[in-house]
């Protein structure tokens, strides 16, 4: 079992490292001045926000947040 949990040890901290960077990638979600100025084009930017690089990094988060979840399950188990 020592390098199983050797293994899933290695593939949690890359998954770790992998979140940190996916979150950090992400645009925050106040616009601030910007985004009261650019009303108008937010509509536009809702058309296409499902194919946007942000909503492929939320979906990118969730599952790599996901992994990490049961990667920490299978590490208490072992």
């Amino acid at each position: 079992m020592g390098v199983a949990k050797l293994i899933i040890t290695i593939i949690q901290v890359l998954a770790s490292l992998f979140l940190i960077c996916v979150v950090l990638l992400q645009s925050g979600k106040n616009a601030g001045l910007s985004g009261a100025i650019a009303g108008a084009a937010d509509s536009f930017m809702a058309k296409n926000k499902a194919t946007s690089l942000d909503a492929k990094l939320a979906k990118g988060t969730k599952w790599v947040a996901a992994i990490f979840v049961i990667l920490t399950f299978v590490l208490n188990l072992l």
